[in-house]
């Protein structure tokens, strides 16, 4: 950039609203004008050019379409609306059993080993050494 690319001339700042009038980016209109994008930002605030709406919230607001989810048998369904299903208790086995993404999903259910989330089955399974295995 040349020291005159500093210069805001009457010429470039009707350029600047006629470009920011069409909607290009800060980023575009700099390029076009041969400064930076902060400078343009600042100008055009400085000159009270209005407000444009964020391209970010912009491409949310415009591509999320809400969709209400009605779950079939043996079909995905969020792992929230199984857990909602299920009574919660510190007496019972917390060990998982199914896939979450699906229907059916649960949990044992069975009485816990004292001091342990999990049945004695489930225990055996959970807490292994190296040396059990061997």
């Amino acid at each position: 950039m040349s020291d005159t690319a500093n210069v805001w001339t009457d010429e470039r700042l009707e350029k600047l609203k006629v470009l920011w009038s069409e909607g290009l980016s800060i980023s575009q209109i700099g390029e076009a004008l041969g400064v930076s994008r902060n400078s343009i930002a600042g100008k055009a605030h400085r000159m009270g050019l209005p407000k444009r709406p964020s391209p970010i919230a912009k491409t949310k607001s415009s591509t999320v379409k809400p969709v209400a989810a009605v779950p079939e048998p043996d079909r995905e369904m969020p792992l929230r609306l199984e857990l909602r299903k299920l009574e919660w208790s510190r007496s019972k086995c917390c060990w998982p059993t199914g896939d979450p993404k699906f229907n059916g999903f649960t949990f044992c259910g069975d009485a816990i080993v004292p001091g342990k989330p999990y049945c004695l089955t489930h225990c055996q399974e959970a807490y292994t050494t190296s040396r059990d295995s061997s």
